[in-house]
């Protein structure tokens, strides 16, 4: 397993990591901005408890789980490309906390994504880590789950996910699974069996 001191992850402060995207994006995942660790690693929602590859494995979304620490190799980004999946960030300067963020910085970088929509025109987006989400788009009492289509963003079929970070209790790996394939149906991914209950 890839492993960082703290100076290293230091390092990476406000770094960016490029956006995920194909030429077919069918469904977004829009993470709240990137860990020290996932701009080290150059690997959207990379860090070794977060529960974002596990999940899409077990969902049936990918055949093969990427590796949550060392981050995902060439062949895992086209395997997502190829699925019509896309990743980006709210905000895209790293952090090592979410709460280092301004609401400021929520609502430009909510801007930032009806602009990245507008212009990959997916089936759906789902963002992942709904507190977010509602500070970016001024929508205190969303709930988890597909959106009023009222409040599609950039007409765009909008879902409010849970986030996979290990400190998010509320949820196991197999309850993230159910949810993420669930946003991937509806986007119209096509998809290998569930794996539910099969997380170590």
């Amino acid at each position: 397993m890839t492993r960082f001191s703290r100076a290293e992850l230091e390092s990476f402060r406000d770094a960016t990591v490029p956006d995920l995207v194909g030429d077919d994006v069918r469904l977004v995942l829009v993470g709240i901005n990137p860990g020290l660790w996932t701009a080290a690693t150059g690997t959207h929602f990379s860090f070794p408890n977060n529960r974002f590859y596990p999940a899409l494995h077990l969902a049936g979304i990918t055949a093969e789980q990427i590796s949550s620490s060392d981050g995902a190799t060439d062949a895992d980004r086209a395997g997502l490309r190829g699925l019509g999946i896309a990743i980006t960030n709210m905000v895209p300067r790293a952090t090592a906390r979410a709460d280092e963020l301004t609401r400021g910085e929520l609502r430009a970088g909510g801007e930032l994504v009806a602009a990245k929509l507008a212009a990959w025109q997916p089936r759906v987006v789902g963002f992942v880590g709904i507190t977010a989400y509602r500070d970016a788009y001024r929508r205190r009492k969303a709930a988890m789950g597909r959106q009023p289509s009222e409040e599609w963003i950039a007409g765009v079929e909008t879902w409010a996910l849970p986030n996979p970070s290990g400190l998010n209790a509320h949820e196991s790996v197999d309850s993230l699974a159910r949810v993420y394939r669930e946003v991937a149906e509806a986007a119209g991914l096509e998809l290998g069996p569930p794996r539910w209950g099969a997380a170590a």
